[in-house]
């Protein structure tokens, strides 16, 4: 059994980006801020996926390329190998929850570039 609270742990960014709040043995869990303005580089995981649900605020996911706008109470799940970059365009703060699985225990995200955000597919 574990137990914490959110507010024992620092976010990545001081008052923004991801936090966790347990890594492992099974599975990553946290939240994550991101401020108006504020994105998140384009990444995949090659062997977790990774569950975001929305607390508060509104955000843009870009999966595989594709915007995905979110509000609170949606869910987004994102597959090994599923790109996801996330960009607040709006002018509240949001937040998530998110969930890693299985646990890897060593980084296996890729960053790759962002979508080009005027067309919201594969620059390619």
């Amino acid at each position: 059994m574990k137990k914490v609270n959110e507010n024992e742990f620092e976010y990545r960014f001081g008052d923004n980006g991801p936090k966790y709040l347990t890594k492992g043995p099974n599975v990553d869990v946290g939240v994550v801020v991101l401020k108006p303005g504020q994105d998140f580089p384009n990444h995949y995981h090659t062997e977790c996926e990774e569950i975001f649900y929305i607390l508060e605020g509104e955000i843009d996911f870009y999966i595989n390329y594709e915007r995905v706008p979110a509000k609170p109470g949606d869910m987004i799940q994102c597959r090994p190998h599923d790109s996801h970059y996330l960009i607040n365009n709006s002018n509240q703060n949001f937040k998530a929850v998110f969930i890693k699985s299985p646990h890897i225990g060593r980084n296996d995200s890729v960053t790759i570039d962002k979508p080009d955000l005027n067309k919201g597919v594969n620059p390619s």
